[in-house]
């Protein structure tokens, strides 16, 4: 027996021996399959692996990078900011104005440069750096490009072996661990290195980095923490890293400690070799190269490397201006929400991933503030309190904001921050948790304000000193969050809700007790206990209502009569970050416009970014979301019934984006059946949401009219519409850049089975004849197009004769429009003539065109029926038709009076002259007094046209150019 136990054992320790062999060469090959003769092959370098996982870890984007495209690698997009050696009594220094030009008094040094040979403090002993700054300067960014840096041998080449710890892991260790233990619980690959050992000088090539200190209480009282040199021996996390910045443990290493200001003194002086301040950006030459390492990849192919370029100049010339911008981009973490919200409307396309501008917001919040909970920086594990950080934020910032939109305010006084942050505090645990939000928090958000510190000449004037949200839509999504949560109770809310939780949680065990009494004592005076149960269902009625007022809310916020005719959000956004240059735009209202603020209450509701607040700590429950939902549908169809200008049905499209619910979208947009959007500046951003928000639409789905006129679409824009153009009877989209290529996209809606498009207006586009022969080309198989308006495309003669012969190929046309064409007489002609012979056609447009006497007079002639029963088609060539007033003379003069300054001014003029020689010489001829009044009347509206265009085309100041 014991023979086979023998055998037994030497079976598996063979077997095992063969398996370390195997694991550690296909550890060092990475997995690629190779033939090993013997296993005597000596070991991978655990350094080299270190430096290869390290590289590959630290690599790795956040999902909030990865949404822009994955342009972007931490080597190429990263700028190093400011860093400032400070001494020991200056520690807490701060720079005084984010806009600050001036030399810093402190030298400006690398991370390298703190762990020179200078560095050192006391023989043999490695420097313990604590590097400090606010929150969003650029810490945590900083420490990825030095461990990616060092695995590339570009810096810091004297360690051999870098070690990275995130303090916020390490914090959350509850078992005692050793050194070694902690190293090779995080890196397998160094356990048991000889680097840690502690033998010998040998880890004076080891670098330790401790990143976010500010989230471990460390206690350096001896009472508390003992001294320990042996990285063998089991310590708490705090222990250990306490002992390593005593020297005690390791003293040879050199130590890279990263931390916030409230944080600052938690290791004492005596610890700590050296100070450095990381200061961000405090210049606007750091901010563009930024931009410029972030926005030029973003653009991708150098078909949109010319727009990346114009969008870096248009914000560095605002930084330049010291704006309210430049004060917020000193925060690297700000310079990254201004790239991410400008690539949203910039570099928005259909193949990108799904992206809201909300998302955005919450993104930044969570890269800043994820997981974080507010302590007190006591000894008193912060954990224990469970008290998320950003849900802080929300009470206090959120409610100052949502304070300023309520009073249409952006900017605040100190003694307003005083009532709104803080103003409540009674313990001595909640002045520590708002000493340590005030120094490394708020700060975050609110920056004083640039116009008022232009003004203020005495400094001691503190009165006068105002503070504004460092970005404008900051301000409008806290208060929209502060709403959402249902932070903004009434004391009859509150108080509701706390008795409601006492007596419903007394109820169960009242109710449990009457129960077992009730079957030996059945006394009727026990069911008066059962109104206990009545209670929580009236704070549910209760709480239905404080629902139905946020949608109300945000129905109310949308449509204020006094925002209507300010710009689109979007644009708003964008001259938030760019700037507005040339002419201030126009805004009815005084106030200051929050249009954003409903917007992100909508996209605050998506569960997407009620997932990212989860993880922030801010709950948004499920049954919330769905009673807010319903309320606001019934809102906004009701707002939705009355007429609404263009911009505010462009910020309702953002609304419903925003929101991402298709169920929800498509019951509002049910009750629309006209979207005109004339005038708005369409971008890609504006012309994906309006498709991505039609697409929530069932196929039978239908609207009247989608008027795109004057809004400066492009070949590229259009193709992100074509889902949207299939959902429209009547598409306008006169007045555009639309050239020859645009119309093979038109050609292909045409023959689209799905589309149903009755009228097609391309006005003042530049299709020329090509682009008209590609039009006509779906003139066979198309049956639903009644209306065709090719004004101004310059169509010419050829494009008319092409056109006459392709009419009878198409015998659902009505009316067709080819006025101001440059169309002679014989093209003229043949066109009509072609018009009376189809089938269904009964208008033709040819005024503004160089027709003669002769051939107005042929025109109007051959559109009259030869026969009694013959069919009538309507000739348009000018205000009079022979020796009579055409009736249509008013149709005419509109049209012109409306597109005139868009067109040919000296042509246009020289045409209205025309119909007033026609108009003269018709008068002439009647003998009618009261036909001589008619002619008199139509010849004043020519010449109050003419004098409109002959007046604003002389002054140079006007505006207008030739």
């Amino acid at each position: 027996m014991s023979s086979l136990h023998r055998q037994l054992s030497q079976l598996l320790g063979a077997w095992r021996s063969k398996r370390r062999v195997e694991v550690s060469l296909y550890t060092a090959t990475g997995f690629h399959c190779r033939t090993f003769c013997s296993s005597t092959s000596g070991p991978a370098d655990p350094l080299e692996i270190h430096k290869k996982k390290v590289f590959l870890w630290f690599s790795h984007l956040p999902q909030e990078e990865k949404q822009f495209g994955g342009y972007f690698s931490p080597e190429t997009m990263h700028v190093d900011p400011l860093i400032l050696k400070r001494e020991a009594e200056e520690r807490a220094g701060r720079l005084r104005s984010p806009l600050q030009t001036q030399t810093p008094s402190s030298a400006s040094v690398t991370v390298e440069q703190l762990f020179e040979s200078s560095a050192a403090g006391s023989e043999g002993r490695g420097p313990n750096v604590l590097l400090y700054g606010a929150v969003g300067t650029g810490k945590s960014t900083a420490v990825r490009k030095l461990v990616l840096d060092w695995c590339a041998g570009r810096t810091l080449t004297q360690f051999k072996l870098l070690v990275p710890f995130s303090c916020e892991d390490l914090g959350q260790l509850s078992k005692v661990v050793s050194l070694r233990d902690l190293v090779s619980r995080k890196y397998l690959h160094l356990k048991k290195h000889p680097l840690l050992s502690g033998e010998g000088n040998q880890a004076k090539d080891v670098l330790f980095v401790f990143n976010g200190m500010e989230k471990m209480n460390l206690d350096f009282r001896i009472g508390a923490t003992e001294l320990c040199s042996d990285p063998n021996e089991a310590l708490p996390p705090g222990v250990v890293v306490v002992n390593l910045l005593r020297k005690y443990l390791l003293p040879e290493a050199s130590i890279l400690v990263t931390t916030r200001l409230s944080a600052l003194d938690r290791i004492p002086q005596k610890y700590v070799s050296r100070y450095a301040q990381i200061c961000g950006f405090n210049d606007p030459d750091r901010q563009r190269a930024y931009f410029s390492s972030r926005l030029l990849q973003q653009s991708g192919e150098t078909g949109q490397n010319h727009g990346a370029h114009t969008l870096i100049e248009l914000l560095y010339l605002n930084l330049q201006r010291e704006s309210q911008l430049a004060a917020a981009c000193f925060l690297p973490s700000y310079c990254w929400l201004t790239c991410a919200t400008l690539h949203f409307l910039h570099f928005t396309d259909a193949k990108a991933p799904v992206r809201t501008l909300t998302g955005i917001y919450t993104s930044f919040l969570r890269l800043n503030f994820g997981g974080e909970v507010i302590g007190t920086g006591s000894n008193v594990a912060i954990q224990e309190h469970h008290s998320s950080l950003m849900l802080y934020v929300v009470r206090t910032v959120g409610k100052l904001a949502f304070d300023g939109v309520t009073n249409k305010r952006t900017s605040f006084s100190e003694k307003e921050l005083e009532q709104w942050i803080g103003g409540e505090t009674k313990t001595d645990e909640e002045l520590r948790q708002l000493a340590m939000f005030r120094t490394d928090v708020l700060d975050f958000f609110l920056a004083p304000s640039v116009e008022s510190g232009k003004h203020l000449e005495d400094p001691s004037e503190n009165d006068t000193k105002r503070y504004v949200f460092a970005v404008p839509a900051m301000q409008e999504y806290l208060a929209a969050l502060y709403v959402v949560l249902g932070e903004n109770k009434s004391a009859l809310e509150k108080l509701t809700t706390q008795v409601s939780a006492v007596i419903g949680q007394a109820s169960e065990d009242v109710n449990a007790l009457v129960s077992i009494l009730s079957k030996f004592i059945p006394l009727r005076i026990f069911a008066v206990f059962n109104l206990l149960k009545l209670f929580p269902k009236l704070y549910e009625k209760i709480s239905s209502r404080n629902k139905s007022s946020i949608a109300r809310t945000m129905a109310a916020e949308m449509f204020r009569t006094e925002d209507s005719y300010n710009e689109d959000v979007l644009d708003q956004v964008e001259q938030s970050l760019l700037g507005v240059h040339g002419p201030q735009p126009e805004q009815c209202s005084e106030s200051q416009p929050f249009e954003l603020f409903p917007i992100f209450m909508g996209g605050l509701l998506h569960y997407g970014n009620r997932v990212l607040l989860q993880q922030l700590g801010c709950n948004i429950q499920s049954t919330t979301v769905a009673q807010i939902t319903q309320a606001l549908r019934k809102y906004l169809v009701r707002e939705l019934s009355k007429p609404q200008p263009p911009e505010e049905l462009m910020d309702l499209l953002v609304l419903l984006y925003e929101f991402q619910n298709p169920r929800v979208t498509a019951e509002v947009l049910a009750s629309i059946r006209t979207i005109n959007l004339t005038n708005i500046r369409m971008t890609p951003l504006k012309c994906f949401v309006l498709s991505s928000v039609l697409s929530c639409t069932p196929v039978s789905y239908h609207l009247e009219k989608m008027d795109l006129s004057s809004c400066l679409l492009t070949h590229d824009m259009l193709q992100m519409l074509w889902p949207a153009f299939r959902h429209t009877h009547n598409l306008n989209l006169q007045f555009n850049s639309l050239g020859p290529e645009s119309c093979v996209l038109l050609r292909d809606l045409l023959l689209d089975p799905m589309s149903s498009i009755r009228s097609l207006q391309l006005c003042d586009n530049p299709l020329l004849e090509s682009g008209a022969r590609t039009l006509l080309e779906a003139l066979p198989e198309n049956r639903s197009l009644t209306h065709l308006s090719l004004m101004h495309t310059g169509l010419g003669d050829q494009g008319a004769l092409e056109l006459a012969e392709r009419l009878q190929q198409h015998t659902g046309l009505l009316e067709l429009n080819v006025a101001y064409n440059n169309i002679g007489d014989n093209a003229a002609l043949a066109l009509v003539d072609a018009c009376r012979e189809h089938a269904g056609i009964h208008t033709v447009h040819l005024y503004l065109n160089p027709l003669s006497d002769v051939g107005k007079q042929s025109l109007y002639v051959r559109g009259v029926p030869k026969s009694q029963g013959g069919r009538r088609v309507k000739v348009l060539a000018s205000v009079t038709e022979g020796a009579d007033i055409s009736e249509d003379w008013h149709p005419i003069l509109s049209v012109i009076q409306k597109n005139a300054s868009s067109w040919d001014r000296e042509r246009v003029i020289q045409q209205l002259k025309v119909f007033l020689r026609d108009l003269d010489s018709g008068r002439q001829q009647q003998q009618s007094i009261w036909k001589r009044f008619h002619f008199r009347r139509v010849e004043k509206g020519v010449r109050q046209t003419l004098r409109m265009l002959e007046r604003d085309s002389l002054p140079p100041s006007s505006g207008y150019g030739k």
